[in-house]
């Protein structure tokens, strides 16, 4: 027989396009269309469906951007169609290719119940089935012109990201507001078509079963009749019966296809979109969950549900009811699906205790599964939160994205500092957005790198990003996919019960140690500066304000803990730790909100600190209190406590010969020389020089930076091939205070400014940085070379440190040129070491070099400052920011965490006399507690949490600054864990011993 194959191929292309699927609509009349354009921001539902709105047509522009405009569609059934399936066609000006980045609606009939949502593959309203005809069609569309920031040509600068800059002019035209007969046989015989044609293209081009499918494919075609698509559909569908009933052969590959729309929190749009984007996909699920009996779909980030509760209390009816159907599963366990490099140790704890109660509190259920298919990389500490909040699996699709290294699993065991294994899977199928095209389900199976010991994968099944989710088509392809030969089976499953599966039959999947890093979007640890400094500042805070209201509220009667405020306060900052916000690959109104978010977050918390620590020290007395919040004693104040501070030793500055300056305090003496850049740092107490031989420290270096794609997101290591040291100085003096110097320095549009100080009785160099930033495409770094022989560094992670190699002996640590570090990096020979401390930065790079003059080792630590990118924020990080480091020559790995507390958390003053005690104290500094608080039960229980932070075993009394009752182990959830050993306790002291890096939760009831 001769080969045809790729004659029908093309056949069936253009038979689809042309004729079969216009004639799923073959009858149809056009709707009246009024429309009604909001002010301003969106209006309540109510507002929106009592305006009067005028008249318009199709083909009229509509639209500004980020403007809202309420359409009124009516008509009439005709009376010719009884007995017909209608459905209202209802195209706001879609590009079928952009689901979830452009114009959206939300349908509502005229006393506001939600319909369902409209998008670019979702653009039809049921009428009736059948009809009688003569109903009468009233609805309402809020319709979003959002603007489309990521087109066809991506990357390329826009004012559009922010309503102030993004003009009026219209986006979008109307296309199609139709009354149409739907003719659901034809629609099946799309389905069959496309299922079978994307079926065919992945088979082998010698398989028998590829023929198979081909030769029923032309019977099929042949079978249509041109002229009357609708008439001979039938007859080309049973054409078809014969392949599409053919069983999967019994080894295929099994996907859990999960409905999911993975909506950003904000990204392209701002919060305030999100809340509507939820709002149209939930509308949509809760609808199709209706119709389609086996479909199951599930969503994450408990705030998009708050979200559903708080504004659509109407869709919010509908998703409880599925929820108690066990059809919508609520997913993952977090406040937001966050980034997992940046967020500190606590924030991170956080996002699991305030999601996990959430669905426990509103449904009574409990995620086994963290959820973060869109993660730009996971820090090394989060198996063991993980396990800390009570679940036990993680999946993940990102690491797929990674450029350079493949990653050797799917199914695993991934194993963080602490020992803690959480059994991870990352879907073959390569998207978070899966559509059940053949060519996806092929892929998972042909890619699925645990073939032989392991079959199953899982498949999140809908439009994301932008939302959307599942579609009826996706459903009915779903169908035809469960036991089809040649393909993966396919079930519609709750993440849960996949992972059952999976765990079971891979008993004992490969484990993975230490980081899952993202060899991509590098960059996302220095974007958008403001929002990451906001961050960071807000995470402190919030230490500050459960410490010392739980202090006041256990000590003085009349403090009453603010549970309430402190609780919105968290929901706040987690929302903003989501994975497009935090790394500031946002469109700029969204950065632009958050710095406002940040300062109204900081006067709350300044405003509880400061009540609490009044309440403390009391109204006697005329002298000062220091009060401490780090977890070490500083100049004689007890972590955690109040007095009068005690600063042993004094600092003195002198003139160098080339016009630069030293500081000595008898314990470091730092040469600047006429540059402003240190030459030396001399640990006089160990006889040793830190900076290496001929070079010189705090040097800002600048970078020509313009990724070849996703600008806010990447760096590509190209960067480093021109650098320009930014030695020139404007201005060289000492300060006022005798112990410090400024150096002024003006570069390109730019300038900055740096105070190097050196405190009485410190080992470390104070580096305050301002820079007045107004450079495009640059990237700003703070080098200090340093003369040590490592061969690894430690970068400060939750709940402990992580090491990374300084060499690049294999293309999986050469990938790494940039990463994450907390408060500190670290660095050290045996018996002496250096350690840089930071107040607001994330993104390092550590890279050695051997020196020609002596053979020693030069290991370089540069801390990255700023970024331009200009997309999708043409203005990212424009103006002025404040920095502070340290560098601690001599630190040992328990100083470097001493001193990244110490930066990040000021001493604060107050007038009293009333010395304050500790709530609690550990005596032994290896052990840093991270919370104290009151539980979050309201029932004035004390709870504190605490880990081991030097990677070694440490042992260790807790001792309750009040009478205590009982004691247990809980969860971070402070629940007792019912398999911990009871405490050792004596009096109200409690023995600890913690093995590396463990995180503990002690709940202390007050006596």
């Amino acid at each position: 027989m001769h080969d045809d194959r790729t004659l029908i191929e093309a056949r069936l292309k253009r038979v689809l396009d042309e004729r079969i699927r216009p004639a799923v609509y073959p009858e149809s009349v056009p709707l009246d269309v009024a429309v009604w354009t909001a002010p301003g921001e969106p209006v309540p539902v109510a507002e929106g469906l009592a305006a009067h709105p005028e008249p318009t047509k199709v083909g009229a522009a509509w639209g500004a951007p980020w403007a809202t405009s309420w359409f009124q569609v009516t008509g009439t059934v005709p009376t010719e169609w009884a007995g017909k399936t209608v459905e209202a066609v209802l195209d706001l000006g879609f590009d079928e290719n952009m689901p979830g980045f452009q114009c959206e609606g939300l349908v509502y009939r005229p006393d506001g119940t939600p319909v369902k949502g409209l998008n670019p593959r979702n653009q039809w309203v049921r009428i009736a089935a059948p009809a009688t005809g003569g109903e009468n069609v009233h609805l309402h569309i809020e319709a979003a012109s959002n603007p489309v920031i990521l087109d066809y040509h991506p990357f390329l600068p826009t004012q559009l990201g922010d309503k102030e800059t993004a003009g009026s002019e219209p986006q979008y035209k109307l296309a199609r507001m139709d009354l149409a007969v739907f003719d659901e046989t034809v629609w099946q015989l799309v389905i069959d078509l496309e299922v079978l044609g994307e079926l065919m293209q992945e088979l082998p081009e010698d398989s028998g079963r590829r023929y198979a499918v081909v030769r029923a494919i032309g019977r099929a075609l042949d079978a249509v009749d041109l002229q009357d698509v609708n008439g001979s559909a039938p007859a080309a569908r049973a054409e078809l019966e014969g392949v599409l009933s053919t069983p999967a052969e019994p080894s295929a590959h099994r996907i859990s296809a999960v409905g999911h729309a993975h909506i950003d929190s904000a990204w392209l749009w701002p919060l305030r979109e999100t809340v509507r984007k939820v709002a149209r996909t939930t509308s949509n699920m809760t609808a199709l969950i209706e119709d389609e009996p086996d479909f199951v779909f599930a969503m994450s980030q408990a705030q998009q549900w708050a979200w559903v509760k708080e504004h659509r209390p109407e869709v919010w009816a509908k998703v409880k009811k599925a929820v108690a159907d066990g059809r919508f599963v609520p997913a993952g366990g977090m406040w937001v699906e966050s980034d997992t490099n940046m967020p500190g140790s606590e924030a991170m704890a956080r996002q699991f205790v305030h999601g996990k109660r959430f669905f426990l509190d509103e449904f009574g259920i409990e995620n086994d599964e963290a959820w973060l298919p869109d993660t730009f990389g996971f820090a090394a500490g989060l198996p063991q939160i993980i396990k800390a909040a009570g679940s036990k699996w993680l999946l993940t699709q990102k690491i797929s994205w990674s450029q350079t290294n493949r990653f050797p699993h799917h199914t695993f065991n991934w194993e963080g500092i602490d020992g803690t294994r959480i059994f991870t899977h990352f879907p073959p199928v390569d998207t978070y957005n899966c559509s059940m095209k053949g060519s996806e389900i092929a892929h998972a199976a042909k890619n699925f790198k645990d073939k032989g010991v392991a079959r199953h994968s899982l498949a999140p099944t809908g439009w994301g990003d932008g939302g959307g989710g599942t579609t009826r088509e996706m459903i009915a392809k779903a169908g035809r996919l469960r036991d089809l030969e040649g393909s993966a089976t396919v079930k519609w499953e709750t993440p849960s019960a996949f992972f059952e599966k999976a765990e079971a039959e891979y008993p004992n999947a490969p484990v993975w140690v230490g980081e899952l890093y993202l060899e991509l979007h590098r960059a996302t640890l220095t974007s958008q500066a403001g929002t990451k400094q906001g961050n960071r500042r807000s995470e402190h805070l919030l230490r500050e304000a459960e410490l010392w209201a739980a202090t006041a509220a256990v000590r003085v009667e009349e403090f009453s803990y603010p549970y309430e405020e402190l609780d919105r306060i968290w929901k706040t900052v987690l929302l903003h730790q989501f994975h497009d916000i935090l790394p500031g690959s946002s469109i700029a109104w969204v950065h632009r909100e958050a710095r406002a978010t940040y300062a109204k977050v900081a006067d709350e918390l300044n405003g509880i600190i400061d009540a609490a620590q009044r309440a403390l020290a009391g109204d006697g007395g005329a002298g000062t209190l220091v009060f401490n919040s780090t977890p070490h004693t500083r100049d004689g104040v007890p972590a955690g406590g109040a007095r009068p501070a005690a600063i042993d030793g004094q600092s003195a500055i002198a003139s160098r010969a080339d016009g630069g300056y030293v500081l000595d305090n008898g314990l470091l003496r730092v040469e600047i020389d006429a540059r402003g850049l240190v030459v030396s740092a001399y640990d006089i107490v160990a006889d040793r020089e830190t900076v290496a031989p001929g070079q010189a420290a705090n040097l800002p270096q600048i970078h020509a930076d313009f990724p070849n794609m996703w600008d806010a997101w990447d760096v590509d290591e190209f960067y480093r091939n021109t650098v320009t040291d930014l030695t020139e100085v404007d201005g060289l003096e000492p300060g006022e205070d005798g112990a410090s110097v400024r150096v002024v320095r003006s570069f390109g549009d730019s300038r900055l400014t740096q105070v190097l100080s050196l405190a009485p009785g410190s080992p470390r160099l104070d580096i305050d940085t301002e820079v007045d930033w107004h450079e495009t495409e640059k990237f700003l770094k703070l080098a200090f070379p340093l003369d040590i022989h490592a061969e690894r560094y430690a970068s400060e992670t939750q709940f402990g440190h992580f090491y990374r190699a300084t060499h690049t002996n294999t293309s999986w640590e050469a990938a790494k040129f940039e990463a994450c570090n907390h408060r500190f990096v670290h660095m050290e020979e045996p018996g002496w070491g250096v350690a840089l401390v930071n107040d607001s930065t994330y993104g390092h790079d550590v890279t050695r070099a051997v020196r020609a003059s002596d053979a020693g080792t030069t290991t370089t630590v540069r801390a990255s400052l700023l970024r331009a990118p200009r997309f999708p924020d043409p203005e990212t990080d424009q103006g002025v920011h404040r920095f502070r480091h340290a560098l601690v020559p001599g630190a040992g790995i328990g100083d470097a965490v001493r001193e990244g507390y110490r930066i990040n958390l000021p001493e604060r003053q107050v007038a009293g006399g009333a010395e304050v005690a500790p709530l609690v104290t550990v005596d032994n500094d290896a052990v840093v507690v991270t919370a104290v608080k009151l539980a979050d039960d309201a029932s004035g229980d004390v709870v504190v949490r605490f880990h081991e932070s030097r990677g070694g075993r440490a042992k260790a009394t807790l001792t309750a600054g009040f009478p205590v009752g009982s004691v247990d182990v809980t969860d971070l959830l402070e629940r007792p864990l019912t398999d911990a050993a009871a405490p050792e306790r004596s009096g109200d002291g409690v023995a600890l011993a913690l093995r590396p890096f463990e995180l503990v939760t002690l709940r202390l009831t007050r006596a």
